[in-house]
């Protein structure tokens, strides 16, 4: 069981997070806090829901307007998101660079994309001629 995982109906969640049920329907009705529907369309919440429940019970103790809190909430969720993305590409170069060891070259593209040579070859010589101006105006 991982902490995403729909097990708390409405009341329990409610007495985790401090706050009246009633409070947590207006918090789904307003989208700040979303949990998943059984068949019989009641609320489930998972220990994150009851995380961010918290969360927002303490930012509106702190003067911050609900749709702040949804802001804050959105943005803590895409850098959640971003976070779990970069664990899993990281996790993939690693496995790559597992399957074959060795050193990796890399040249510059004519698009100015990165391509990949195999080791001992060289990148194909260009004879286009670029000026390059730095203080043009």
């Amino acid at each position: 069981m991982d902490e995403n995982s729909p097990i708390f109906a409405i009341a329990t969640a409610a007495e985790l997070a401090g706050l009246h049920p009633q409070t947590l329907r207006q918090y789904d009705r307003l989208g700040l806090v979303s949990p998943t529907r059984t068949a019989g369309k009641s609320r489930r919440y998972s220990m994150r829901d009851v995380v961010q429940l918290r969360e927002i019970a303490k930012l509106s103790a702190e003067g911050v307007s609900l749709e702040g809190i949804g802001r804050i909430l959105a943005l803590e969720n895409e850098v959640a998101s971003l976070s779990s993305r970069v664990r899993e590409l990281e996790h993939a170069l690693a496995n790559e660079m597992l399957k074959s060891p060795g050193r990796r070259v890399f040249a510059a593209g004519s698009q100015g994309d990165v391509v990949p040579l195999k080791s001992g070859t060289r990148a194909q010589r260009r004879t286009e001629l670029v000026v390059w101006r730095p203080f043009q105006r």
